[in-house]
C-alpha cells in the first residue's frame, strides 16, 4: 500500500508504554486462541470482559522505554489508513446527508482500559461501542503474520477498515439493533446474527478498499493479502486449528469463504448499499 508521506489522522489516541499488572489467561496457548478466535475483529468485547478474572486492576505503571523504529513506521502506517477510512466515510455519510463522526483508534501494550470493561492484547482488535473507540496492540499484526499466515500492510489495512466498519454500524444504529435481536433470541440465532454483523463489517472494508485502489493507493497483490487475512481468521479454519474440528453453530464471524466472498463484493460493487447482509438469503 503506497503510504508513505501521506495524512496521518488526529485522532490516534497513544497508551503504549502503559500497562496495568499482568492480567492471568489460563489454559496456556490453545486457551489464549480461543480467547482471540472469540474476539477477533470487532466482535462485543463485553461477552469476553465478563468472563474476565474478578478484581481491580492494579496501578499502571510504565513499561519504560519508547518504542523501536520498526513500531513507530507502523504507527504512523496506522495513523494513514485510520485517515483514509476518515476521508472515505466522509464522502459517503455527506453523500446522505449526514455527518461522519470520526472514531478515535487507541494504541496499547499489554492491558487497556476501555468503555466496555478491561481487555488484555490476547482478545486482539476491537472496536467498543460505548466510547466509539477501535482499540488495537500493534503486537496482533506481528501474530496475524506468524500465527496466522497473512503477512503484508495490506492484511493489518483489512484489519483496521473491519474495525471502522463496526463504528459505522454504531453510527447507522445496526449493531445496536443486532444486540436487541440477541437478546430475544436462543444462543444459535444470536450466533447467526453476530456473524452476519461481521460479515457486513468486512463488506465495509472491501468498499473501502475499492477506494483506495481508485485513488492509486494500492499496490500489486494488496488485495490478496487482505484475501488471505479473510481466509486465514474464518471460524471454520481457526475452530479446525484449535480443537481439530468446526461447529458451525457456534460461529460468531462467518466461514472463510464467507468473509473472503463478502470482503470480495464490497471491492468489487464498491456501493455501500450492496452490504445488506441481514436481507441476504444466502451468505
Amino acid at each position: 500500500m503506497r503510504w508513505s508521506g501521506r495524512r496521518e489522522s488526529q485522532n490516534v489516541e497513544d497508551r503504549r508504554g502503559m500497562s496495568r499488572g499482568g492480567m492471568a489467561v489460563g489454559g496456556g496457548i490453545g486457551t489464549l486462541l480461543l480467547v482471540l478466535i472469540a474476539m477477533l475483529f470487532g466482535a462485543d468485547p463485553r461477552q469476553l470482559l465478563e468472563q474476565m478474572p474478578s478484581g481491580g486492576p492494579a496501578p499502571a505503571t510504565q513499561t519504560g522505554g519508547r518504542t523501536n523504529p520498526a513500531e513507530e513506521e507502523l504507527t504512523r502506517f496506522t495513523s494513514v489508513v485510520l485517515a483514509d477510512t476518515e476521508d472515505f466515510w466522509n464522502d459517503v455519510f455527506r453523500r446522505e446527508g449526514s455527518q461522519y463522526r470520526k472514531p478515535v483508534l487507541v494504541l496499547f501494550t499489554g492491558r487497556v482500559e476501555s468503555a466496555c470493561g478491561i481487555a488484555g492484547a490476547a482478545v486482539g482488535p476491537f472496536y467498543c461501542p460505548g466510547d466509539q473507540k477501535v482499540y488495537l496492540d500493534l503486537s496482533f499484526f506481528r501474530e496475524l503474520q506468524e500465527q496466522f499466515g497473512a503477512p503484508g500492510d495490506f492484511a493489518q489495512a483489512y484489519v483496521i477498515a473491519h474495525e471502522i466498519g463496526h463504528h459505522v454500524q454504531h453510527l447507522l444504529g445496526t449493531s445496536d439493533e443486532v444486540t436487541r435481536l440477541q437478546q430475544r433470541s436462543g444462543q444459535a440465532t444470536a450466533n447467526q446474527l453476530s456473524v452476519r454483523l461481521e460479515l457486513q463489517a468486512d463488506f465495509y472494508a472491501g468498499v473501502w478498499a475499492r477506494y483506495a485502489q481508485q485513488k492509486g493507493l494500492l499496490d500489486s497483490g494488496d488485495i490478496e493479502e487482505a484475501l488471505r487475512a479473510a481466509t486465514a481468521i474464518g471460524d471454520d479454519r481457526l475452530q479446525r486449528r484449535t480443537q481439530g474440528y468446526a461447529v458451525p453453530d457456534s460461529f460468531t464471524h462467518g466461514t472463510s469463504e464467507q468473509r473472503v466472498r463478502w470482503f470480495r463484493r464490497g471491492f468489487e460493487t464498491g456501493d455501500v448499499r450492496q452490504g445488506d447482509t441481514f436481507k441476504a438469503t444466502s451468505l
